[in-house]
């Protein structure tokens, strides 16, 4: 049996922690340069807000309807993520933490009521952390994801399915028939692994709720489909085919990207701009104990600014031998980049992708040229530049070629909506007054 612990809405209830004002108002957290919604209010879509609903195109309803939007704080999410998870795990032996908000807990050998427990949990989790939570209870992962969805679903409109419980439902200790209800009632894009174009595949094919979807045979959906949705068609009817995770699995590319505040014309500063994103990246190697041997580089122009002359152009430069140093790395990205940089066009965004990616553990022996034969690929610098940064906080060091941080940088991110860092910066701590 598993469980499946989800936050609501849960950038917008992060938000709401430390400013309940904002508690039944319809608030939107915006991505990267308050780009577009995401994250949004129950109420926020009671108003047709769409996930990914362009700023632009939604911010009348700050004045019409009292739409509140805020500037994402992922530092602030990250630290309420961790204390939350930290509660959930209290529900069981074992743990996935699936994403910032969602974990599966292994319900194995759990003795008692397992909906009366979760209640405790939750309530536990709502008052210690301040985030409301959806508990989804099944013998597979898929349909205890599944009984999530179908929890807060039924929160959101009270009457819709029968035999559930507020915020938490458990399709395992239900009759077949009431089972049989509640996945006839919702429609099979619903179900975890089930996309929308494989979704609406199943749809032409008559296979409209998530019984019809559990009523196939595996096998059939096996030589129709694929052996991803087989397995989702297992899980559905009750057989386990997945387990929990112990550990994530190492990521097989390592991204950076971001769009300007800005247009950037000049190379200077787009080198600035790509050797932070490239250190980003090989920080992010480093801790998966991976090695890369190829850097991707890109830049490109706003396709929405069709007044402007339009760029994209990326490139591909292999590393000499596999390595996690920024050195190496930011020293690739910067020698694509003045490869594909032309003038006078006004860029939007540029990144870093850090390809063939290999464990750390595996080493490839060469004759040394350059390299410093008693650190061979920088372990230990690295390792103290981690640790600093880790100490004193991020870009305490640098490699020199980012330049000096602060908004002054005409490619940093636009945030003109960021909330305090009210648990990850001593300046931003609240202070309670008699």
């Amino acid at each position: 049996m598993y469980a499946l612990v989800d936050g609501n809405n849960f950038y917008v209830s992060c938000e709401r922690v430390f400013r309940p004002s904002l508690n039944g108002k319809p608030v939107v957290v915006l991505s990267n340069n308050d780009g577009c919604a995401v994250a949004r209010s129950n109420e926020a879509k009671a108003l047709g807000i769409k996930m990914g609903a362009p700023w632009f195109k939604i911010q009348h309803l700050a004045e019409s309807e009292g739409l509140v939007a805020l500037s994402a704080n992922f530092a602030l999410y990250g630290d309420l993520s961790d204390r939350m998870m930290s509660l959930a795990a209290g529900l069981g032996p074992g743990q996935e933490i699936y994403s910032i908000d969602e974990s599966f807990i292994d319900l194995t050998g759990v003795r008692g009521d397992l909906v009366e427990r979760s209640f405790k949990i939750r309530d536990r989790i709502l008052q210690w952390v301040g985030i409301p939570c959806g508990i989804g209870i099944g013998p597979t992962k898929t349909l205890a994801k599944l009984a999530n969805h179908i929890a807060k679903t039924a929160e959101r409109k009270p009457g819709s399915y029968p035999n559930h419980h507020a915020q938490v439902c458990s399709l395992g200790h239900l009759e077949p028939g009431a089972r049989d209800a509640l996945l006839q009632a919702t429609e099979v894009g619903e179900v975890w692994g089930v996309g929308r174009r494989i979704g609406a595949q199943l749809k032409e094919a008559g296979i409209h709720t998530v019984l019809d979807l559990a009523r196939l045979d595996p096998a059939m959906v096996k030589r129709r489909w694929s052996v991803v949705l087989e397995r989702t068609v297992r899980e559905l009817q009750g057989i386990d085919c997945m387990g929990l995770e112990q550990a994530p699995p190492a990521k097989q590319e390592i991204a950076c990207t971001r769009s300007f505040g800005h247009a950037v014309l000049d190379l200077s500063e787009l080198q600035e701009a790509v050797t932070e994103f490239a250190s980003r990246a090989a920080q992010k190697l480093r801790r998966q104990n991976g090695h890369a041997g190829q850097v991707m580089t890109f830049i490109r122009t706003s396709p929405f600014r069709t007044q402007d002359l339009q760029y994209s152009r990326s490139t591909v430069v292999p590393l000499r031998r596999p390595t996690h140093d920024s050195r190496d790395i930011c020293q690739a990205a910067l020698m694509g980049l003045k490869g594909i940089f032309r003038p006078g066009y006004r860029y939007a965004k540029a990144g870093v992708m850090l390809l063939n990616l290999s464990s750390a553990d595996v080493l490839q022996q060469e004759l040394a040229l350059d390299d410093d034969v008693t650190d061979p690929g920088g372990n230990r610098l690295m390792q103290a530049l981690d640790a600093v940064n880790h100490r004193f906080g991020r870009n305490t060091l640098r490699i020199a070629s980012a330049g000096l941080a602060g908004d002054q940088r005409q490619w940093s991110m636009k945030q003109e909506r960021l909330t305090p860092g009210y648990t990850t910066d001593w300046d931003d701590l609240a202070v309670a007054r008699a």
